[in-house]
């Protein structure tokens, strides 16, 4: 019998699995993430016998959360909002880059008369959200305090409809049950979110790698399927992405087990429209699947909308994002 490995090369697959010395079989979640940290008067505050500040307690979670990320080859990036700032500029992500980042987080500051537009902070950073790589991790570092602007429930809402492929995830420094529900709702938006306590991260190295895990990889393999793109506009395979689904097919059924098909488009047309070109594809792939004997039971179907993983500038990086991956579970 072929072992998995063979199969996939015989079927001209590549393998997803991580490099990275912590773990082997680390599958990313998310190819790009971005902190989004709360700067506000409240935030400046002590809390506890000791008088801490949050922002102190945020910027020593946050180390915590850089330090335990694997190398599996992220983009990332840093923002803050009240006041609005780029304090690591979207790129390849570097643990120390991102440190020093996290280092200049200033750990007191004004209170008085600084107001926290957090709704107003999420709408002026989502535009720089745009062109990261899908799936996106924007993990919120808040106490929830909103007194000024558009309501940040609301704007992570339009966030979600705007821009298939984030994914808010909080980190709450919350002392106030208005705080931790306003956090609680943006939370709430979408089953994908991971929300913490920022004192759990604080008291527990385990709870920040559960964290990270939970939102940055999982165990398992990750196959792309490369040779199954599709046309402009098209969900249809041709002969050559048949063939491959042959080999993928026999490399399923030896295998077991269930897995996620998830579809991509370019970025050229409307999220809404790629949205459903993405599952459309998706579709099509399980149908062709099927047909080959895969248990349909097993194959779960996904669309991912637009990519960034692949330069869209040219035809050949959109001609990459058109495509399927395998998740395995």
């Amino acid at each position: 019998m072929k072992t998995f490995r063979t199969a996939l090369l015989a079927a001209a697959l590549v393998m997803g699995l991580a490099s990275a010395s912590q773990a082997e079989n680390m599958v990313r979640k998310v190819d790009s993430f971005d902190f989004l940290v709360d700067q506000s008067g409240s935030m400046m505050m002590g809390n506890g016998i000791n008088g801490v500040t949050k922002a102190a307690k945020a910027k020593q979670v946050l180390t915590s959360v850089n330090q335990a990320i694997p190398d599996l080859g992220y983009q990332g990036s840093m923002h803050s909002f009240a006041n609005v700032k780029t304090l690591v500029p979207y790129g390849a992500w570097d643990r120390a880059g991102m440190q020093a980042g996290i280092d200049a987080l200033p750990a007191g500051g004004a209170i008085f008369g600084k107001m926290t537009p957090m709704g107003d902070g999420i709408a002026a950073v989502s535009s720089d959200y745009a062109g990261m790589a899908r799936p996106t991790a924007a993990i919120v570092v808040s106490d929830g305090a909103n007194n000024q602007g558009v309501d940040p429930v609301a704007e992570a809402a339009a966030v979600y409809q705007a821009q298939p492929g984030i994914c808010f995830h909080v980190i709450s420094f919350a002392d106030t049950p208005e705080g931790q529900a306003t956090l609680d709702k943006i939370a709430a938006l979408n089953n994908c979110s991971v929300s913490v306590k920022g004192a759990d991260l604080l008291a527990s190295q385990e709870a920040v790698d559960k964290f990270v895990a939970d939102v940055f990889y999982g165990g398992g393999e990750a196959l792309v399927l490369h040779g199954v793109n599709f046309a402009f506009d098209s969900y249809a395979l041709d002969a050559k992405a048949q063939g491959i689904l042959d080999e993928a097919a026999a490399v399923l059924k030896d295998k077991g087990g269930n897995v996620v098909l998830e579809g991509w488009t370019d970025s050229i047309g409307s999220d809404a429209y790629n949205k459903r070109l993405s599952q459309n594809r998706a579709n099509s792939v399980k149908s062709y699947l099927v047909k080959q004997g895969v248990p349909a039971s097993t194959l779960a179907t996904q669309g991912r909308g637009k990519s960034f993983k692949y330069d869209n500038s040219n035809e050949e990086g959109r001609y990459l994002n058109r495509r399927v991956e395998i998740q395995f579970k």
